[in-house]
């Protein structure tokens, strides 16, 4: 059972899709959500203040994504390919969703809080580093904090550009994860 909060983002989500940022409403939202609009503004100011929290609940659904296609007794190698078909499928998967929350960070002060929202997946994705690291499968002077952050910016920024920008074929978007698997090859100095 979804809280009025929740309810909010989720049909946030829905409306912005179907009107758009510019042409929605505070009452579209709070109609579809099943609230009094007085409601709404209890828990956000505005409606671009609802982006964060959209945003919050799509790392957290790509965050699950991602987990739920790596297979943990894979080798790392086997693992780093999951986890960037799990980023691209993904991204294919919401990029309305996911061009709507850039556009609607963009265009306010909000886009400050990006680096709250995406803390768990750099954290996760550390953690995947450490591991390797640990297991000498990576070069040892590689630090996994500012690494998870250039690793995520890097797949994610090459699957936006496929999917959001290109509206490239598979084939296209096949090349484009070969290439940024072997640049990540390099980067982390991946033992072979």
């Amino acid at each position: 059972m979804m809280d009025k909060k929740e309810k909010i983002v989720h049909a946030s989500i829905e409306v912005f899709r179907e009107k758009g940022i510019e042409k929605t409403k505070i009452s579209d939202i709070v109609k579809l959500a099943g609230i009094a609009q007085g409601t709404f503004y209890l828990y956000f100011p505005s409606k671009l203040s609802v982006m964060p929290a959209i945003a919050e609940v799509m790392v957290e659904k790509m965050i699950t994504f991602v987990q739920e296609e790596v297979d943990d007794a894979a080798s790392f190698k086997t693992k780093l390919t999951q986890v960037v078909d799990a980023i691209f499928a993904y991204t294919n998967e919401y990029r309305e969703v996911l061009a709507l929350i850039y556009a609607g960070l963009a265009s306010s002060d909000h886009i400050r809080q990006w680096e709250s929202v995406y803390e768990p997946f750099y954290s996760w994705i550390s953690d995947f580093l450490q591991e390797a690291k640990e297991a000498t499968m990576i070069r040892s002077s590689l630090n996994v904090e500012r690494s998870s952050k250039l690793f995520i910016g890097l797949v994610e920024s090459a699957a936006e550009q496929v999917y959001l920008y290109d509206h490239t074929n598979e084939e296209d978007a096949k090349m484009q994860k070969a290439e940024v698997l072997d640049f990540l090859y390099h980067a982390l100095g991946l033992q072979k």
